[in-house]
């Protein structure tokens, strides 16, 4: 089939507009012919025989009457075995494969197969005459830590496809065809280890989407006790710059019991970005022992990069997140930051002329923020497993304003929200998440009407603190102070957490509720307290005798002593 062409009639930024004389798609894929470039693009709009097109490349030297090719093929990724440890760009360009062809300077037009030209080790899990549909593995390779299942491709449905023929098991090149289908019709399909789909496009073969109502744990006391997030449920970390979002990405990721983490830096500064590519190799899997990067897949897409590549960067992370789904595991995809996302949309909302909503953002941004939340879920495949994607995206709303359009935009769809605080973080209280603000609708590991009335506890003593600092220490009452003091001992010993510990920088939920049951006993404690300077040194050393036991191991001799010791100083002072 001839490819459909046609030519440039104008240009805006990165917005390109082109006439053609056969059929355009929305979302197809498209190339800019300026010189020896083919500068990728995708369509966004069509309007008669005129397409505009976003470009994913700088657009210098584009000259009306430029020709223009269409691929006939929509906005795509390429998925199997070898995406795990990489690092791409927004378009699925390996970077690291692009850096040692471009040199430090990336060329534009130049794309690179995202799956390595390599051999794998092929299982057959089929044999000729069985029937299958899109999403049945016809076969298995190892990848790493998982068996990476070969399965036919998401587009194949209901059409009667029955194994004709397939490989034995041995060694075969990635792009070999290891299986032939073929339908009631007699046509034939060859299948190899790879196969594209558009990442636009939820991948939806799986038998039954369920309720996430599983707690996924990170090990991080404040988020799995307080503001817990679910297996396959949704959460946004909105926060003003330098508030510790990217670090706090990095201990979710870390600690967060799922099995493959992907992490699209969409429009992040380039330094913080080239912090996450050194820091991640370094990080250590507390599950292997070994690198992180080995269940890690980056999307890179800085913010020096071309402003469309943002939207293409967020979309190809979550296309991914739902392929490794598709196996049976567990993904936790974290999006840094949804902000810029949003403003490459506003910025080509503006250039396409569009009725501008709040703060000029598009009037659908809404609707394009929940589509890309809704695609996270719990689901049980056709072979009864159970797996998931969760997502967490940051947002950075300018000088930490929450009541701005994109913040807003998030909050109606995440299920869990974990608000920075600039207040907290210059306190150097880290997880810098607001306790009181912040909030989230999935169960926790701990029992929850305990939590509710330590969250109480919580509210009171920053209302006391708040009167405090009008009326004075002198000004409250010894039963306000202990409440106070309880307040802030919830914070410093349990809604706190030292990352540089060892010990202390996961705490496993089994910890968690042992922990908490014991502070849930000071704080519902009376105590036998006179004055304001017994209250204070007696809740001083109780915080201290608190942190002394985060550093101990779990269950040891060390444990139990330290506890005893807590206990004992608690309840001397305890009333009646």
């Amino acid at each position: 089939m001839d490819k459909v062409t046609g030519y440039v009639t104008g240009v805006n930024g990165n917005l390109v507009a082109a006439t053609f004389s056969g059929s355009v798609r929305k979302n197809e894929v498209g190339y800019v012919l300026v010189g020896d470039d083919r500068l990728k693009g995708e369509v966004i709009r069509v309007n008669g025989d005129t397409a505009s097109m976003q470009i994913y490349e700088m657009t210098n030297g584009i000259q009306v009457g430029d020709k223009v090719e269409l691929s006939g093929e929509l906005m795509s990724v390429e998925l199997g075995p070898g995406l795990l440890t990489q690092v791409f760009d927004g378009l699925q360009n390996p970077l690291p494969e692009l850096a040692q062809q471009c040199g430090f300077f990336l060329q534009r037009g130049v794309y690179l197969d995202p799956i390595p030209n390599k051999d794998w080790e092929f299982t057959p899990l089929v044999k000729p005459g069985d029937h299958v549909t899109a999403g049945d593995a016809v076969g298995s390779v190892p990848e790493g830590l998982f068996t990476h299942l070969i399965m036919v491709p998401f587009g194949l449905k209901n059409q009667g496809w029955r194994v004709k023929s397939v490989r034995e098991k041995g060694v075969y090149n990635v792009r070999d065809t290891v299986a032939v289908l073929e339908n009631e019709s007699g046509e034939e399909k060859e299948l190899t280890m790879v196969f594209s789909w558009p990442v636009k496009q939820p991948i939806r073969c799986y038998e039954e989407r369920l309720r996430p109502d599983e707690t996924l744990v990170t090990k991080l006391r404040s988020i799995d006790t307080f503001l817990p997030v679910a297996k396959g449920g949704t959460f946004c970390v909105p926060g003003p710059f330098g508030a510790g979002k990217t670090v706090l990405q990095h201990m979710e990721a870390k600690n967060a019991d799922v099995d493959v983490v992907i992490v699209a830096a969409c429009g992040e500064r380039a330094g913080e970005v080239v912090e996450v590519l050194k820091e991640f190799p370094e990080l250590v899997d507390p599950r292997t022992g070994r690198s992180l990067m080995e269940r890690t897949i980056i999307i890179c897409n800085t913010s020096s990069m071309p402003v469309a590549a943002r939207e293409a960067s967020v979309y190809t992370a979550v296309t991914m997140a739902e392929y490794y789904r598709q196996m049976g595991l567990d993904v936790l995809l974290l999006a840094d930051s949804t902000s810029r996302w949003a403003q490459a949309m506003r910025e080509m909302s503006g250039r396409l002329e569009e009725i501008p909503g709040e703060e000029a953002f598009p009037a659908y941004l809404e609707s394009v923020i929940a589509s890309f939340y809704e695609r996270a879920g719990k689901v049980r495949l056709k072979n009864g497993k159970i797996a998931s994607v969760t997502i967490g995206g940051t947002v950075s709303p300018a000088g930490g304003n929450f009541e701005e359009p994109v913040t807003q935009a998030t909050l109606k769809v995440v299920g869990a929200f974990h608000g920075l605080s600039r207040e907290r973080s210059d306190a150097r209280k880290y997880p810098a998440i607001h306790p009181i603000d912040s909030w989230s609708k999935y169960r926790g590991v701990v029992d929850m009407d305990r939590v509710e009335q330590a969250r109480s506890i919580l509210k009171r003593s920053n209302e006391i603190n708040q009167m405090m600092k009008v009326i004075g220490e002198e000004g409250t009452s010894a039963e306000d102070y202990i409440v106070y003091q309880k307040g802030e001992l919830l914070d410093a010993v349990y809604l706190q957490q030292n990352s540089f510990d060892p010990i202390d920088a996961a705490c496993d939920p089994d910890r968690q509720i042992h922990e908490f049951n014991v502070l849930y006993d000071v704080l519902t404690r009376d105590f036998a307290l006179s004055d304001k300077k017994e209250i204070r040194a007696f809740f001083n050393q109780v915080r201290q005798e608190f942190l002394d036991w985060h550093n101990t191991v779990f269950r040891t001799p060390e444990f139990e002593a330290q506890e005893k010791r807590l206990k004992d100083f608690y309840l001397s002072k305890a009333a009646g």
